[in-house]
């Protein structure tokens, strides 16, 4: 078993594309990137690092996120709540069945980890 370190996250290079959100809010939908980071022993838990350029979208997970916020900065709106400034050195935890709508005004990066959901009978 080895740990993995990713030197310098805030501003390391050669994060992969992973597209555009699935509900963007605004126009041309912002671009995504990110290293996705398997962990031993996390069952179906993921963890990585994400960037996101500015722009509006609707959070896309159902699932519960505890994340840390090393760039950037962006408002988040629960569905019908506050909005909530976030800043580089947040750190957030978002319950599951989270909704809302980020507005990313700097370049965001962040390391996540994602909950898997619970088995509902």
């Amino acid at each position: 078993m080895s740990i993995t370190i990713l030197q310098q996250a805030a501003t390391i290079d050669g994060l992969q594309d992973q597209g555009t959100p699935l509900r963007p809010l605004s126009q041309p939908p912002c671009r995504m990137r990110g290293i996705d980071v398997a962990l031993a022993g996390a069952g179906e838990n993921q963890s990585g690092l994400w960037e996101c350029e500015p722009g509006r979208f609707e959070r896309q997970l159902a699932n519960a996120e505890l994340m840390h916020i090393l760039a950037g900065a962006c408002v988040f709106t629960p569905t019908g709540g506050a909005p909530l400034e976030i800043r580089a050195g947040d750190t957030l935890f978002f319950p599951a069945r989270t909704t809302g709508v980020w507005e990313i005004r700097e370049t965001l990066r962040k390391v996540y980890a994602v909950f898997s959901l619970p088995d509902e009978a």
